[in-house]
């Protein structure tokens, strides 16, 4: 297992653990760019549990203002509405930094909406969330945002 230290914590910091790597609280800009670059991993996973565990149990995702999904198993089922629209989900990680207990996750989103209902569409489109951590070291509040405007325009059109 490998575990992160961060530089210049005192004995009140806390350790986490995703997977295989234990992150150790507040995060340095190394292990937050490493945190993004698993979570975009996890996106990408197609597994929604993966996205989830990168919450507190009782952390929250809110996307574009809309009510936000509370709790591991909400943040798991937006993720899945997310696999079953685009089912080749792509999730890059553009810039990720840090400021004490918060952080943003600037992205890009690709995929095809071919799912259910779907238009067939690939689209592109690039957001960011804002983080708060946790005292557990995980994300406790996201606040997403994307231009809904283009992303409509891509459904209907395409790239």
């Amino acid at each position: 297992m490998l575990v992160e230290h961060c530089r210049g914590c005192g004995s009140s910091s806390l350790d986490i653990e995703i997977g295989d790597v234990r992150y150790v609280a507040p995060m340095t800009d190394d292990q937050l760019q490493d945190f993004a670059r698993r979570y975009a991993a996890a996106w990408c996973s197609h597994d929604p549990d993966s996205v989830a565990a990168f919450f507190s149990e009782d952390g929250s995702l809110a996307v574009n203002d809309q009510e936000p999904a509370v709790g591991r198993s909400a943040i798991s089922a937006v993720a899945q509405g997310f696999y079953d629209a685009f089912p080749d989900t792509v999730v890059i990680l553009d810039l990720a930094r840090v400021a004490g207990d918060r952080a943003v996750f600037l992205w890009t989103y690709e995929g095809t909406n071919s799912g259910p209902g779907g238009t067939g569409h690939a689209v592109r489109f690039n957001g960011w969330e804002q983080w708060t951590f946790g005292d557990d070291g995980l994300v406790a509040v996201s606040d997403g945002r994307f231009d809904t405007v283009e992303y409509e325009r891509q459904l209907a059109e395409g790239i």
